[in-house]
Formats: structure tokens, sequence, C-alpha cells
């Protein structure tokens, strides 16, 4: 079977509805790149985009891009923002109110990574096919 691919990116202001924005352009970019083999459940990549944006709109005042891509085999999250600070993966805490964005994000991808962008960072996760997630044990980075 021949691998099938669909790239997308959006700049947003970072303002009031972000991410709301984000999520819908989301759908949509699924939507139209129906027809691969990937089975990525909808719900799960909109909770993934909406925690990396309000991640970017909260810490990271200004532009953000969300960059999708898809194959056959994975979904490629990236948030590219103006901060340079990497996001916080703080222990679980069933007591704390807010800040479990980036523990949903590790505990749903595959891997989550945050490197330099030549303005801040890009914060990358991939959710892969779930039978390939069976196989081989996550890596978080």
């Amino acid at each position: 079977m021949t691998e099938q691919a669909a790239e997308a990116g959006w700049w947003y202001d970072g303002g009031v509805g972000t991410v709301t924005v984000a999520r819908d352009a989301t759908a949509r970019f699924l939507r139209g790149s129906a027809g691969t083999e990937l089975d990525v459940d909808t719900d799960t990549a909109l909770l993934v985009v909406s925690e990396l944006v309000t991640n970017a709109v909260r810490h990271a005042p200004g532009p953000l891009r969300l960059e999708l891509a898809r194959s056959d085999a994975t979904l490629v999250i990236s948030v590219l923002d103006g901060s340079t600070a990497g996001p916080v993966l703080r222990p679980p805490d069933p007591e704390r109110v807010g800040g479990h964005g980036m523990e949903i994000v590790t505990a749903l991808c595959r891997y989550v990574v945050t490197e330099p962008a030549p303005c801040g960072k890009r914060v990358t996760a991939v959710l892969v096919a779930p039978e390939l997630a069976m196989r081989a044990p996550a890596q978080r980075g």
C-alpha cells in the first residue's frame, strides 16, 4: 500500500478564539485528508491541538503557527510560538486545578519534543496508528 500524505499550516494572532479556530482548522484538515490508512481518533487529535495551542496562547503572547502533517502512519502536530521557554511537564496531581496540559499530551502521543525555532520554539507531538502504538514502547523527549 502506498503512503498518502497531507500537510497544512496556519498562523494565528494568539488572541481570543485562537484555540477554537485552531481546533476547527484541525477538524477540516482531518476530514480533508481522510482516506489514508491512519485511524487517528479525531477527538484525541483535537484535544492535543487544544492543549498545545492553549499553552502557546497563555505562555507566549503573540503570533503562533499550527502545523499538521498526516501520513498513513502518523499525525504530526506542531505549534511554533515566540517564547524560548519550553512547556513544563508537572507531576500528576489530582488536587491541582489546571496545569495538566502537557501531562495529557504526553499521555496521548507517541512522543513530544520541544526544539528551538528561529523566533522561539516548536513543540511537536506525534500520534501514531493504534496498531503501531501497540508494537513499540512510547518515547518521551
